[in-house]
């Protein structure tokens, strides 16, 4: 039996669930989710708590902020052009305080809050959004297998749940 070991496609399926309970996301339903273990795709505790597993497995894994996002740091605020901010909601006209976006960044995109509005100017926090909670997982391990050459020289899965190459 296959287990989750380093240069695995992993695909499962999860429940993201912050400490009240609340049930934050989920893929259970749609397509799992497909990453490569052992190359960093993954939120460490996460990562480290699938080791081992085998498909078919369904556990929880509860994270420290440590272990997940990490703890929320103070005076990560920036302010950013309105135009930069992607991912307005659906139905939703403008940005508004609280609401979670996506922006490109030197290090690639990251979500963050929007603090404040201005007419072209948005104050917004970069901590990421569930930095700072303790996080639960629940499980469901759906498939293993040996990554290809072209996916461990990429370091990330490819294909459906993965990454895609336009």
């Amino acid at each position: 039996m296959q287990t989750i070991q380093s240069d695995a496609v992993v695909s499962f399926y999860y429940t993201l669930k912050n400490e009240q309970g609340e049930e934050l996301e989920s893929n259970q339903g749609h397509t799992p989710m497909a990453y490569l273990h052992g190359h960093n795709n993954m939120i460490p505790g996460l990562e480290a708590a699938m080791e081992g597993h085998a498909v078919g497995d369904e556990f929880t894994v509860t994270l420290s902020p440590e272990e997940g996002y990490g703890v929320r740091e103070e005076g990560l605020e920036m302010k950013v052009p309105v135009k930069h901010l992607q991912g307005l909601p659906q139905g939703a006209k403008t940005w508004k305080p609280g609401m979670i976006a996506l922006v490109e960044t030197d290090q690639g995109r990251r979500h963050v809050t929007v603090v404040k509005m201005g007419r072209f100017m948005i104050t917004v926090d970069t901590n990421h959004p569930l930095a700072g909670q303790t996080l639960s997982y629940d499980i469901k391990i759906e498939d293993i297998r040996a990554a290809s050459d072209d996916e461990i020289a990429h370091g990330h899965a490819h294909g459906v749940g993965g990454h895609h190459h336009d």
